[in-house]
């Protein structure tokens, strides 16, 4: 899917024509400079590898630098694959957040907020185990059983536990392009969207 990168500024309100108040999330989507040009001659597929967001050559390793370079342009701080895109573009072409329009649907991916190691309550759901009353000592909130004795004498793979909580890339999915503020590069879109303020995110139709 064509798209592109960007990087979520926050959240806020606006009001519909209908005057109903709608969450939405503030994305400083581009502009995105194309830094490869993938073909099915050389690299069996299509797709355009965009960079987003200046990085300092000080910071930068050779392979960056000279990758940059190909493409007249700086060093960026994020590089993502996109496919699908309906329009030619060159090694070194910019694309702007014009590339969206409102009303349509994208999908957003991002690395979700780091929540350490949680209990399963949170992590997973659990209602947590009996009443509060009637002799209970300290199980409120604990897993129960996780598995047989005796047989299979193991826990099996997968089972849900306590540990650590996001850090994980999730991605959602049909969120409404509410406004685009070309002269500002910012994306509107309805609702909420992973990551901390500032965390890099992709933008996909």
């Amino acid at each position: 899917m064509s798209g592109l990168i960007g990087k979520k500024i926050g959240m806020t309100s606006i009001f519909d024509e209908n005057g109903k108040n709608m969450p939405c999330t503030v994305i400083k989507a581009g502009p995105c400079v194309v830094t490869q040009v993938r073909t099915e001659e050389v690299d069996g597929y299509k797709a355009l590898q965009l960079g987003f967001d200046d990085k300092t050559e000080k910071n930068a390793t050779k392979a960056e630098i000279g990758h940059a370079k190909k493409a007249g342009t700086s060093v960026k701080r994020k590089v993502a694959e996109f496919k699908s895109f309906d329009e030619e573009y060159n090694l070194g072409d910019t694309i702007t957040v014009e590339h969206f329009k409102e009303g349509e649907f994208v999908d957003i991916a991002a690395t979700s907020k780091g929540k350490g190691f949680q209990g399963v309550v949170k992590r997973h759901g659990f209602a947590g185990v009996g009443q509060a009353t009637h002799g209970q000592h300290n199980r409120l909130r604990a897993p129960g059983s996780i598995g047989a004795a005796s047989y299979p004498a193991r826990v099996f793979k997968g089972m849900r536990m306590a540990g650590r909580m996001g850090g994980e890339t999730v991605k959602v999915q049909n969120l409404r392009v509410l406004k685009v503020v070309a002269e500002k590069n910012l994306l509107v879109v309805k609702g909420c969207i992973p990551g901390h303020k500032n965390a890099y995110v992709t933008i996909q139709k």
